[in-house]
């Protein structure tokens, strides 16, 4: 079997770890029997720079003609100035839109040799973390009717959702549970709002077609105390764009550092975006200083997600866990303790190659 992998390096350290989880993927199809082939797709402010579009329409054609897309990371204060249009952000929103892919996955976990790192004290952590944000992508404040009065003196943005949209977020979440520990708490704030109180009929409506899945309930202001709190107690979380662009940025902190978290954008018709969420850190391009782990545990999601091979991702989960437990680091997850051995963005993607191959034997 071959597939087609559209790389899309980016702007900042994008090509720095992209090259890393494609070096990644490459190990595990080399041991596995399958093939792969990366083409690349310009997206972002260096393509801006050279053609006047942050997502020309050659690159969307190359990712909608792909299995899955490989994303490093767009933007950078250089593009700061840009109309809202052109800037590097406006070619991801293209990317998602042409993509269809309306749910995003972002899941926080936290690796055992890491906990020292989370800011949250052991008593309150009490040990590994594993959650998982399905955040809608698509609709909602981000994408509704928004406008300033001709005095400027007043502006709106409108929070819209239709009741197919929800369902098909729902849809992945319980999924998703069903695939975990079998919670799901979805977000919301029907207290208030009239859109919230639909997410929270279609739920409990979808919630007996799922029997195996506890389903709860939660409101977004509670929420953000519960994952400082006692993060513990969720599993899977359900929730709108705007809530779960929060709450996931939030989570990501939990953790310890946002260079570890990966994510997976996916829907129903065209093939999935994964990406590390951090951000392209400029400063940090071409320097060999840059985390890849955040990029390949996005191709590990790649492979489960949008390839289908769940068992091949867990190559990846566990060389990464293999190197993390032999106290291999880079710069930003380093703690000082005894016995971290401190790499750069090359040789860590070497230890992970290479804990790919010995895993797999």
């Amino acid at each position: 079997m071959k597939y087609n992998i559209a790389t899309i390096h980016g702007d900042g350290i994008g090509p720095d770890v992209v090259r890393e989880a494609a070096r990644a993927l490459s190990v595990v199809a080399r041991l596995s029997g399958f093939e792969l082939e990366f083409v690349e797709a310009p997206m972002g402010g260096a393509d801006y720079d050279s053609s006047g579009s942050p997502l020309p329409e050659s690159s969307l054609e190359t990712c909608r003609a792909s299995h899955a897309i490989l994303l490093g990371a767009v933007g950078g204060p250089r593009w700061d100035s840009l109309p809202g249009h052109l800037r590097p952000e406006a070619g991801l929103l293209g990317l998602r839109a042409g993509m269809r892919a309306f749910a995003n996955l972002r899941p926080a976990r936290i690796f055992p040799e890491l906990a020292s790192a989370c800011p949250l004290k052991p008593e309150v952590l009490g040990g590994e973390l594993d959650i998982l944000i399905v955040r809608e992508l698509t609709g909602g404040i981000y994408f509704g009717e928004r406008g300033r009065s001709s005095d400027g003196g007043t502006a709106w943005d409108t929070e819209r959702y239709s009741a197919p949209e929800i369902d098909r977020l729902l849809e992945v979440a319980f999924r998703a549970a069903r695939a975990q520990n079998r919670r799901l708490c979805v977000v919301d704030k029907a207290n208030v709002l009239e859109s919230s109180r639909l997410w929270r009929q279609r739920a409990q409506e979808m919630a007996p077609r799922y029997p195996d899945v506890a389903t709860s309930f939660m409101y977004v202001d509670n929420c953000a105390m519960q994952l400082v709190r006692n993060p513990r107690q969720f599993d899977v979380i359900a929730t709108s764009n705007m809530f779960g662009d929060i709450l996931s940025d939030e989570a990501s902190m939990i953790t310890g550092s946002i260079g570890m978290l990966p994510s997976a954008s996916i829907g129903d018709g065209g093939p999935g975006i994964f990406e590390p969420i951090h951000g392209s850190a400029p400063d940090l391009s071409g320097k060999d200083q840059a985390n890849p782990l955040a990029a390949i545990l996005s191709a590990g999601m790649l492979l489960s997600y949008g390839l289908g091979r769940p068992a091949e991702a867990a190559l990846v989960d566990r060389a990464v866990a293999s190197v993390l437990a032999a106290g291999y680091r880079c710069a930003d997850i380093a703690t000082g303790a005894e016995g971290e051995i401190i790499l750069g963005t090359r040789a860590m993607g070497d230890a992970v190659a290479k804990a790919i191959a010995e895993s797999a034997r």
